[in-house]
């Protein structure tokens, strides 16, 4: 299978998107299928760049078994535009942004999380000024984003290689 990458893009890159993308990996990891699917998070913005995601994303993470420290804040470059195939803003505003940045010409379908995810046009709350359980909602809101996603990937998957039927 072609891989299909995968980016989470919020503000500063420090506790939406790298909890996505932790999120996502761990869910693609458990079932064989990081290769197809790489992921990276990125913001839109730059005040955080070299920084570890915020500690509350962190703790969060690691309530669910998921190790997110490693990660690093960056902000989207224009290449990003190319080198995946689906990139996904966290809220409308950083949604807004990326299609500001982003080249006339990209290989890249850009969208807010949630609508593609969950069929449904929510922004993704930043918890950064909030406490443990703003980070804890926000957790579960992007669990059930990526399980959707996932599994909506996993039958696209499976109807690329002949594995379902099709009624004529």
């Amino acid at each position: 299978m072609t891989p299909f990458p995968v980016l989470f893009v919020c503000l500063g890159n420090i506790c939406r998107s790298p909890l996505a993308e932790g999120i996502f990996r761990d869910m693609t990891m458990q079932n064989g299928r990081e290769h197809d699917y790489p992921t990276d998070s990125a913001g839109t913005g730059g005040w955080h760049i070299g920084y570890p995601p915020d500690a509350r994303s962190v703790q969060v993470a690691r309530e669910h078994g998921i190790d997110i420290s490693d990660l690093r804040a960056r902000r989207i470059e224009a290449s990003d535009f190319e080198r995946f195939e689906l990139i996904l803003a966290m809220d409308r505003s950083n949604l807004r942004h990326l299609q500001d940045m982003a080249p006339r010409q990209t290989a890249a379908t850009l969208a807010l999380f949630s609508a593609y995810a969950l069929g449904q046009e929510i922004d993704i709350p930043d918890p950064y000024y909030g406490g443990i359980e703003g980070f804890r909602d926000v957790y579960s809101m992007l669990f059930s984003g990526c399980r959707s996603l996932v599994t909506k990937f996993e039958a696209e998957r499976a109807s690329w290689s002949g594995n379902t039927s099709s009624v004529r």
